[in-house]
């Protein structure tokens, strides 16, 4: 049989922080280049009805209430409504309640 007994040794919270450092910085760079990614792309993406019922839990009336009363700002392609997700986000900050 073996004798030797293993040490165990418990991480620092600075020793975590100095592991977690490199990967922190590198996550930072991927940001800063998928940002700088979507402002030079000068595409304008949308939400559409599917969209928004699903993400924001929204039914078919609701949605077309908005619409009806201008508090969600569409464009019409044809038949298909669609909504800058700016200009959601806008209304999101816009109606944020503070605790």
């Amino acid at each position: 049989m073996n004798d030797t007994k293993e040490e165990l040794i418990i991480p620092t919270v600075g020793n975590i922080k100095k592991l977690l450092e490199p990967i922190y910085s590198r996550l930072d760079n991927i940001d800063t280049t998928l940002n700088k990614k979507q402002v030079n792309t000068g595409h304008t993406k949308y939400y559409r009805n599917q969209d928004l019922k699903k993400i924001f839990g929204l039914s078919n009336n609701t949605i077309i209430k908005y619409r009806e009363t201008g508090i969600l700002p569409h464009t019409k392609f044809g038949d298909i409504y669609l909504y800058e997700i700016k200009e959601i986000e806008g209304i999101l900050k816009a109606n944020r309640v503070a605790l």
